[in-house]
């Protein structure tokens, strides 16, 4: 998160310009820019050399008119209530937009993983689930990965929770092991959606996928697979980023090669040899038919949205583009297919591997994929018809969408 972008503000300021297409009641426009709940908690963990380190944990329910609550756990040291209370709202707004029986939430834990023993991490794990465990439950508030936790995180949340009630409850989380009633096609989900719904907005464009260039900001579990995905379906990915810095080959990176030998390792992908090393500012501003921000929030400001180049935006993070530079980039007639419609595929295929659990059903790969094509394909067309009717640009035509949908629940 930029330290200079309120992106709460930011979450409220959208849902304002939605509220105004809508004419909603003042009253309910309060009540939808305000979360439910807000849990903060401080937990002592007893360190692998015998101290005692008390971290802070947050977990916010933003609405619950539509469903039990859905999203993420983050673990970053820069995380805090107002950030984390901002990613529940958006939750709120994509699980509508993808018509999905959700409302938002979101957790998040200060800390560094990084600093972490595996064991630590585990403890620090389950002692969050215990201090969480009053409102988070199967029917109530499902949790799933997000930056810094994975599927072994989720498994430890699963058997803290199957513990305390005396039964496995796989419906707890979702992002899970395949074998603990995790889903197939779920951690691919988000990066997934990212290329279906660049495809479609290719179409709407009258722009060729096949051999676009495409850029990827972040190479973390969204970010390489939509790069490997959209190679795969004939772009050329010309540059891409991690956390310690860019890369830029004109004719192309090899994505597999990437993803097998330098993702994830010390070094980065920055120590690949056959490219260009470059700054994150110079990776944004790289010439391309397509842009996937899919690092963190606030990437793309007032600052920097002159120098994009890419016709077409998709973001695969939640919040990388700041209203200032919404306006921008729709004044030069970029398109952004904004995160609450684009990034959704995560939390559609969270909501498959949930139904699975709770009827003990599982689905083979490709019919998940073929379930998360088709809401992404309808989703966004639905979103692009009232684009067209409102004469606007698609993320307030999806807020309209997801902000009646809740509205309309809310009694």
């Amino acid at each position: 998160m930029s330290q200079h972008v309120d992106v709460l503000q930011m979450a409220r300021d959208q849902l304002a310009v939605a509220a105004r297409y809508l004419n909603l009641d003042e009253g309910l426009h309060e009540v939808l820019s305000r979360p439910k709940r807000q849990i903060i908690v401080n937990f002592p963990v007893v360190m692998d050399n015998g101290e005692v380190q008390v971290f802070e944990g947050y977990r916010v329910q933003h609405n619950t008119s539509r469903g039990p609550t859905k999203g993420g756990i983050r673990y970053h040291p820069d995380v805090d209530v107002s950030e984390t209370t901002a990613l529940a709202m958006w939750m709120t707004w994509k699980c509508a937009v993808v018509n999905i029986p959700y409302g938002g939430a979101k957790g998040s834990v200060k800390v560094d993983t990084k600093l972490l023993s595996k064991r630590e991490l585990e403890k620090l794990t389950r002692r969050f689930a215990s201090e969480i465990n009053i409102i988070v439950g199967e029917r109530s508030d499902i949790p799933a990965p997000d930056i810094g936790t994975n599927a072994q995180v989720m498994a430890w949340i699963m058997d803290t929770f199957s513990m305390q009630s005396g039964y496995t409850m796989p419906g707890v989380v979702t992002g899970k092991p395949l074998e603990m009633g995790g889903s197939q096609g779920r951690v691919e989900a988000t990066g997934r959606g990212v290329v279906v719904a660049a495809g479609e907005a290719c179409r709407m464009l009258g722009m060729n996928f096949d051999g676009a260039k495409v850029v990827v900001q972040g190479f973390g579990n969204v970010g390489s697979v939509a790069a490997r995905l959209a190679e795969e379906q004939g772009a050329t990915v010309v540059g891409v980023s991690d956390a310690r810095g860019a890369i830029y080959n004109p004719n192309g990176l090899p994505i597999a090669e990437l993803s097998q030998k330098y993702a994830g390792r010390d070094g980065g992908i920055i120590e690949y040899p056959d490219c260009d090393k470059i700054t994150n500012e110079e990776l944004l501003a790289l010439d391309c038919d397509m842009l996937f921000p899919s690092a963190i929030s606030a990437q793309i400001t007032g600052e920097n949205a002159g120098n994009i180049k890419a016709k077409l935006v998709v973001e695969g993070a939640n919040g990388p583009t700041t209203p200032d530079a919404d306006h921008i980039l729709s004044d030069r007639g970029i398109m952004v297919v904004p995160d609450v419609l684009a990034n959704a595929g995560g939390v559609v295929v969270s909501y498959f591997e949930w139904v699975q659990d709770l009827q003990n059903f599982f689905w083979e790969e490709d019919e998940v994929n073929k379930k998360l094509e088709r809401i992404m394909k309808h989703s966004f067309a639905q979103v692009y018809a009232t684009m067209q009717q409102h004469k606007t640009d698609m993320r307030t035509a999806a807020y309209i969408i997801g902000v009646k949908r809740v509205a309309d629940a809310t009694v």
